[in-house]
């Protein structure tokens, strides 16, 4: 089967190629630069393409003629979102809308596999799971981006027939992520290690989080793929909730030398959400449940950064 990857350069995008790749699937990758390393996915059909270029991305669904297409690429993080929301928005938004018109107007008939977020939810802090129908209320341009792609999937999922499936992930996390709670800490840990910085400087470490390894997402992307039903939304999420505080005592555990913790103003969020859980019932019905546990992703993920820095 022929599956396109958009953002197949980034963290996900990578682990869903490879685990595309481990079931024999012909492989399209998109990628906004030629020159970004993909690795070992050298089986990967590597094409160019940034998704606000609307010819580029129409020629290239044109040439590859998918039959599934899993849509990851974005701009994914928070604060970049509120120093300049008009890109995030442009984006997140204006890429989903030519590469499904680029569809349409190839004439196929691909599932659409529409990468989606969490942070489209209302933050709740009663602890309870969220699930699927709870009410959508973003707290940033990120996610607010996220809200137009996912109804903007649907909206043509119900107009067209397309075979639409939109996904909400929470916190996935692992090997080659950069830029969330889980990789810094990992990275400034190496860096301690080795001498380069004196301690490790934190924000709120009461939030709790719905951690989930990447590797148990994208086995998730592809159930959905083979076994969701059309112009529906899944919860990616592990169905359990993590105090920060817990993930950075478990990485500590994992460190090498004494590592010393600071608090620091300019890593609180301007709007943060005291609890996010997800509800991964409907995902469970479809037979998946996650394998990996938390602390062989942290150990992951510091391996990793010792690699690599």
């Amino acid at each position: 089967m022929k599956c396109l990857v958009t953002g197949c350069a980034g963290f996900i995008g990578s682990h869903l190629a490879e685990y595309l790749l481990s079931l024999d699937q012909t492989v399209y990758g998109v990628v906004r630069q030629a020159s970004l390393p993909l690795g070992h996915l050298s089986k990967v059909h590597v094409k160019q393409c940034d998704l606000l270029d609307k010819k580029c991305v129409r020629e290239t669904i044109l040439e590859t003629r998918p039959q599934r297409i899993f849509h990851l690429a974005s701009q994914t993080l928070i604060k970049p979102s509120w120093q300049d929301p008009e890109l995030t928005i442009r984006t997140n938004v204006l890429g989903t809308l030519y590469l499904l018109n680029a569809v349409r107007d190839a004439g196929i008939s691909p599932t659409i596999v529409i990468v989606c977020s969490s942070g489209e939810y209302a933050a709740t802090n009663d602890g309870k799971p969220i699930g699927e129908d709870h009410r959508l209320e973003p707290s940033s341009p990120y996610a607010l981006s996220k809200l137009a792609q996912d109804h903007l999937a649907a909206l043509y999922g119900r107009a067209y027939g397309m075979n639409v499936m939109r996904l909400r992930p929470f916190s996935v996390i692992g090997p080659r992520k950069s830029g969330d709670v889980c990789s810094d800490f990992a990275r400034d840990i190496v860096a301690i290690e080795r001498g380069q910085q004196d301690c490790l400087s934190v924000g709120n470490l009461e939030a709790v989080r719905d951690f989930l390894d990447v590797r148990d997402a994208v086995a998730a992307f592809w159930l959905i793929a083979e076994r969701g039903q059309l112009n529906e939304v899944y919860n990616i999420c592990s169905g359990k909730g993590y105090k920060i505080r817990e993930i950075l005592e478990l990485l500590i555990s994992l460190a090498n030398t004494e590592i010393r913790v600071r608090q620091d103003p300019d890593r609180i969020r301007f709007v943060d959400e005291p609890i996010r859980i997800g509800c991964n019932e409907k995902l469970r019905r479809l037979g998946w449940e996650p394998k990996i546990p938390l602390d062989q992703t942290l150990s992951d993920v510091l391996a990793y950064w010792r690699s690599k820095l």
